[in-house]
């Protein structure tokens, strides 16, 4: 059964909100025969990235960048992964206050050395998600996961 993994980084509830509704449409009743495994980005491990076949990022932007977390799983798994996951899907979401392009740019820069393959739009957000960006954050994990299926 292929498996979709999502690595977050919640420390608002504006980030949690975005992850809930990544997860919720990831995990569609519609969209069958795919495992959704979630994993905070200072618990996900190089077995997980190995053992899922897409992944789905979120990270406030702090400072002009991803957040120290999702940089932490990154330095972790980045080259024990590295030939393995070429090729993969993946999407992202960002939440910032006022500017998300440097986590965005960081984000695409470490992406496209693994190899990996952007399955879907990335989802950003300045403020308080609206309406209309939490369902951009269901659609996403909708995305991702639905190109899983066999």
């Amino acid at each position: 059964m292929p498996t979709l993994l999502i690595v977050h980084h919640t420390p608002s509830p504006h980030c949690q909100a975005m992850f809930e509704a990544v997860l919720e449409g990831a995990a569609d009743p519609e969209i069958e025969g795919v495992r959704v495994v979630r994993r905070a980005a200072l618990s996900a491990t190089a077995a997980d990235v190995l053992d899922a076949d897409g992944y789905l990022l979120g990270t406030p932007a702090n400072l002009g960048y991803m957040s120290g977390a999702l940089k932490h799983f990154f330095d972790q798994v980045y080259y024990p992964c590295l030939d393995s996951t070429r090729g993969r899907p993946f999407g992202y979401y960002v939440h910032g206050g006022n500017d998300v392009t440097g986590a965005m740019r960081a984000l695409e820069t470490v992406t496209t050395g693994l190899g990996w393959r952007r399955a879907a739009e990335p989802v950003t957000v300045t403020g308080e998600p609206g309406r209309g960006a939490v369902e951009q954050c269901r659609e996403l994990g909708a995305t991702v996961a639905a190109g899983l299926m066999e």
